[in-house]
């Protein structure tokens, strides 16, 4: 299987194929109750401690809608500039397993809450992304999860766990408008960062408040659509891609042996990469579809979908644009430093305290805080492992550091050790500096005597320097900062040296 700057082809021994994606994005809505019942909606609790009767489908039991789900789901279409359908309507998805104690979901077939969006994915030449795309959305719709089965808590038997049953879910449906797993991992990637951007999902994949379920088909460049199949609940970026690379080669394989690709249901093997027939795939008329009796229509007015508006933050690709065209970041930073709610949040806490520890303007000093939170303040992060508490890494020491080196205090180098400190011990920077020799030397009259011993030692190198080598002037740079212990301020050098070579 291979990859290129333009098209992801398969290559079989019948030629090129094509592989036709699209995904089903359940993302757990964020609320502190369940969809339809006031039963709490935090993870990790004892097993069952968080089930209403409503949940436990007791008779007599009524569902009523949770207004905050509602409105999560809204402003998550608004965010992808979805159609928003002022009425629509529950439906029963009827089918009998043992962790849906009603023996149905109430889902939106027929009328979903969010009509059609779309989302665009960023160029990205190394990843076989040649040029922007926009993935079109179907729908979002608003259901119930299900409960959890337990296999491994008794060699005989399995347990129910009903504490997810009937949280909210937005199931969020894309077109089949992608053509790679590099396309599909860059869609469920931009799709996570608006959902927490506007914090309707936290897109814990891990723990299963975000999973996909990944529908893939082939065929001949140019041809129909060929058959599907959907493999259910991938809980990660990689896994997405991981499954449909193996499902796209063995559905080639397949119809190249005189095979037949089965519309099923499959199931995703982290272990070996692979993917396995769970069952034949249903139709929506299988599971009976008809609308909940128990439930009214939602109808929206205008006041609640302006509220939902205006609640909305500056998303992602507006943010991008601004950091590039107010603050003057390259298109590149810009994009990392956007891509994710917690990246954001942590350069813009840093950039107010820069800017306002050097009383300079948020674009003055963005290139450095920039490159100092994409760059340097992770490398120390990682050298440093779990000898770090990052507890330490307040905007304020940072910002610290950064205005030291900004006035030539310190060096970069010395800027890396005094945060290595900081992370350790907490202790202050400015402290640090004083205490542990961290500081550049800028007195003219030291500087001075070590570029003179530097030059008297090596008076061959001077004369060819002054016969036309000037290359050699960063080999008295190198001396002469050796010679301090890196000590020396790095301008203040370069301009003396200058001064005397040239003298």
């Amino acid at each position: 299987m291979t990859t290129t700057t333009s098209t992801y082809r398969i290559h079989g021994a019948t030629g090129e194929w094509e592989v036709v994606i699209g995904l089903e994005v359940h993302a757990q809505v964020t609320s502190n109750a369940k969809l339809f019942s006031g039963a709490s909606t935090a993870f990790g609790a004892e097993p069952n401690s968080q089930v209403s009767l409503v949940d436990a489908a007791m008779p007599g039991m009524l569902p009523v809608p949770n207004r905050e789900c509602i409105r999560q789901a809204v402003r998550t279409g608004m965010a992808i500039e979805a159609r928003i359908n002022r009425w629509s309507r529950f439906d029963r998805k009827n089918y009998f397993y043992a962790d849906l104690p009603q023996g149905y979901q109430i889902s939106q077939l027929y009328h979903p809450l969010v009509g059609e969006g779309a989302l665009t994915i960023e160029a990205d030449e190394k990843a076989g992304i040649p040029e922007d795309k926009t993935i079109g959305i179907e729908r979002i719709h608003v259901e119930q999860d299900a409960g959890k089965l337990m296999h491994d808590q008794h060699p005989s038997m399995s347990y129910v766990d009903l504490n997810r049953s009937g949280v909210a879910l937005m199931e969020i449906v894309s077109r089949p408008d992608m053509r790679s797993p590099a396309e599909a991992g860059a869609y469920v990637r931009k799709l996570r960062s608006i959902l927490r951007y506007v914090g309707s999902c936290d897109g814990n994949m891990e723990e299963g408040s975000m999973r996909a379920d990944v529908n893939v088909s082939v065929r001949k460049p140019g041809d129909e659509f060929g058959t599907r199949t959907e493999t259910k609940n991938v809980n990660s970026v990689r896994f997405v891609m991981q499954t449909i690379e193996h499902e796209a080669r063995r559905q080639v394989d397949l119809i190249e042996d005189g095979g037949t690709v089965v519309q099923e249901t499959r199931l995703f093997d982290p272990g070996t990469g692979t993917t396995r027939s769970m069952r034949s795939k249903e139709d929506a008329h299988d599971y009976r579809y008809f609308p909940d009796p128990d439930l009214l229509p939602l109808e929206l007015d205008d006041a609640f979908l302006a509220e939902c508006r205006e609640s909305l933050p500056e998303l992602p690709d507006a943010k991008k644009r601004r950091y590039v065209e107010e603050l003057g970041l390259s298109a590149y930073n810009a994009g990392v430093l956007t891509a994710d709610v917690d990246s954001f949040r942590r350069f813009e806490e840093l950039l107010e305290a820069t800017s306002a520890k050097l009383g300079k303007g948020a674009k003055d000093v963005s290139t450095q805080v920039a490159n100092w939170s994409l760059s340097v303040a992770p490398g120390v992060l990682n050298a440093l492992g779990s000898e770090a508490d990052e507890g330490h890494a307040t905007a304020e020491a940072q910002a610290a550091i950064l205005a030291m080196q900004s006035a030539g205090e310190i060096s970069g180098g010395q800027a890396k050790e005094i945060y290595e400190i900081v992370l350790k011990t907490g202790r202050e920077p400015a402290e640090i500096a004083e205490t542990e020799g961290l500081k550049q030397q800028s007195d003219t009259g030291a500087i001075e005597a070590e570029i003179d011993k530097v030059l008297a030692a090596n008076t061959d190198k001077v004369a060819e320097y002054r016969g036309g080598k000037d290359k050699l002037f960063g080999f008295f740079v190198g001396q002469t900062m050796k010679a301090m212990a890196g000590k020396g301020n790095p301008a203040v050098v370069n301009q003396l040296l200058k001064a005397k070579l040239d003298g």
